[in-house]
């Protein structure tokens, strides 16, 4: 059985003309032992998702179960069989990191020596520390702290609300090397992020987008199901370049990304011929090269057919 099943849940928030549509009918799986990636920019719908799956929040309509439990009724149980990494840090600043972990091991009538072997190679990075106070620490290890946390029950899944939002680039890195390890230990791990570079480390994603899923798929699965040629191009005047690539009738889409804009080709339309004519337009050194999509292209093409 898989570890998590969502079958079209549904949320909104207000009443009357002020009501928002968190959740429109959200469906997937995810398997037992799966690191799986929920994928989307603020606003998607992500923590209302994970805070149904982990019995904080009840769905306006649909099912879900986690570990083979509904989120309804068997709410109590799946507590104690999940763990739930807040978006924002929720621990209790004015405790030492040791005392929040005893806090967190005596809810779940367990200590930290019971599942120390868990939380080793995490705890080990912060316990040089551990008389100091949660509110003083660095994001890197409010975040290593807020993990031993979630883990020290021993969770037969995990649930991280957009874990590395606010921490450094060598933190991120690894935080994902952490999540690598747990994943080895047999452990489900559900990982929301707004970064679509950390969807590639992930073993499935899916991409979402006000209140919806727009794919569910590997992410190579992703990225092979974009179809149309791709290129970057470059130059001085970025701002009216974008502007004269939007008018190009090869064009099928162009928007910025990075240094450079990139333009979704129609069929039967190549770089040398976004080259021509940007030349005709007097760009005489501008920098044009075919390129492979990557997440967030296909991201970008899910949510542009999506209005379609």
């Amino acid at each position: 059985m898989p570890a998590v099943i969502a079958n079209n849940l549904t949320k909104q928030y207000g009443k009357k003309k002020d009501i928002v549509q968190a959740l429109k009918g959200i469906s997937f799986e995810v398997e037992q032992g799966e690191l799986f990636g929920i994928i989307g920019p603020d606003g998607a719908g992500k923590t209302s998702l994970f805070r149904i799956l982990t019995t904080l929040l009840l769905p306006d309509g649909g099912s879900a179960s986690v570990d083979g439990l509904d989120v309804v009724k068997d709410f109590k149980a799946i507590r104690h069989r999940v763990g739930y990494m807040p978006g924002r840090f929720s621990l209790y600043q004015d405790l030492t990191i040791e005392e929040n972990l005893e806090f967190f091991a005596t809810i779940f009538n367990t200590t930290i020596k019971e599942n120390y072997d868990l939380i080793k190679d995490i705890y080990q990075q912060i316990e040089p520390f551990k008389d100091r106070r949660a509110g003083k620490l660095s994001g890197g290890m409010k975040q290593k702290l807020a993990l031993s946390c979630a883990l020290i029950h021993k969770p037969s899944v995990l649930f991280l609300d957009e874990p590395t939002t606010g921490v450094d680039a060598v933190s991120r890195k690894e935080f994902w090397e952490m999540l690598r390890s747990l994943k080895k230990q047999g452990i489900t791990i559900l990982v929301s992020t707004p970064y679509m570079d950390e969807a590639s480390l992930c073993d499935r994603v899916a991409l979402m987008q006000n209140g919806e899923i727009l794919s569910v798929d590997s992410p190579e699965g992703v990225i092979a199901s974009f179809k149309q040629p791709l290129v970057a191009v470059k130059n001085d005047n970025m701002l009216q370049l974008l502007n004269d690539l939007q008018q190009f009738e090869g064009a099928q889409d162009a928007y910025p990304f990075g240094e450079y804009h990139h333009v979704v080709l129609k069929n039967g339309y190549t770089g040398p011929a976004v080259a021509d004519y940007l030349r005709q337009h007097h760009y005489e050194h501008a920098a044009v090269q075919t390129i492979k999509a990557d997440i967030e292209d296909c991201f970008i093409a899910l949510m542009k057919s999506e209005k379609h």
